[in-house]
């Protein structure tokens, strides 16, 4: 793996974004994840997965320099249906994962923590979801997962405001499960994590099993609807503008169109 580092202890599996320097969820790193589960699934001795950042950030966004490599609508869409199911295999996975956030879950980031099963957090760590800045909407299922959390109020300030929240107001709003100091973070997390896997799998696995049934009907229209918006915001004038911009380090000009 060259984005993604893996070490396992006392049947915890910790997977490590490493690609700096935001930790950013490009396709390279879509790709290293969906196999580092499907070995991680299929491994007896590991009972529990915890996801962190390595660096500043757990992970900063979507790399918005690869935007520039996709041409069409269509491919746009693809890279969204590409992340849409493996953060979809990630929630029904049949072992908890624990996302361990600091410094930063923007974007994709948060897209990504989001799909684990339990989020522990820094108090000034910045969930948030920032894509209509850039004349983008979110494309890995952030805008069905995110009103699920928090409640559809807080996800359309969220995403219309495009401004973040802190850990402490992420733990307030249910985006978040508890809230550690950095240091305190990794280990409570790994505590956490070893606790859990004191228990059967096989009860465990019936557990996750059973919450998902828990989700909306709409869910999967939604990230259809999601996909199919995903390309058109990014095929639309306005779209490639945010993209220019945000490459340029400037503030975009957007035309509405």
């Amino acid at each position: 793996m060259e984005f993604i580092n893996i070490s396992t202890e006392n049947k915890v599996a910790q997977i490590t974004l490493n690609r700096p320097p935001a930790n950013a969820v490009a396709s390279d790193v879509l790709r290293e994840l969906s196999e580092a589960f499907t070995q991680i699934e299929n491994d007896p001795a590991t009972k529990v997965i915890l996801l962190s950042g390595e660096g500043r950030f757990f992970s900063a966004g979507a790399d918005i320099k690869e935007f520039t490599t996709v041409s069409t609508e269509e491919g746009f869409a693809d890279l969204g249906s590409y992340g849409q199911q493996l953060f979809d295999k990630m929630e029904a996975f049949p072992k908890p994962i624990i996302a361990a956030i600091h410094g930063a879950a923007l974007g994709g980031g948060l897209e990504l923590a989001m799909a684990c099963h339990i989020r522990l957090v820094t108090e000034d760590a910045k969930l948030g979801l920032p894509e209509l800045q850039l004349g983008l909407v979110p494309g890995f299922a952030g805008t069905q997962r995110l009103p699920a959390l928090v409640g559809k109020a807080k996800a359309t300030e969220m995403l219309l405001t495009s401004e973040p929240i802190s850990g402490r107001e992420a733990v307030a709003t249910g985006l978040a499960n508890q809230m550690y100091s950095e240091e305190e973070l990794l280990p409570k997390a790994k505590e956490l994590a070893e606790k859990i896997a004191m228990k059967s799998a096989v009860a465990v696995g019936y557990a996750l099993k059973l919450l998902t049934y828990s989700k909306s009907e709409k869910f999967d229209e939604g990230v259809q609807k999601e996909k199919e918006y995903f390309g058109k915001a990014f095929a639309s004038e306005d779209g490639q503008e945010g993209i220019r911009a945000f490459i340029e380090k400037r503030q975009p000009n957007f035309q509405d169109k």
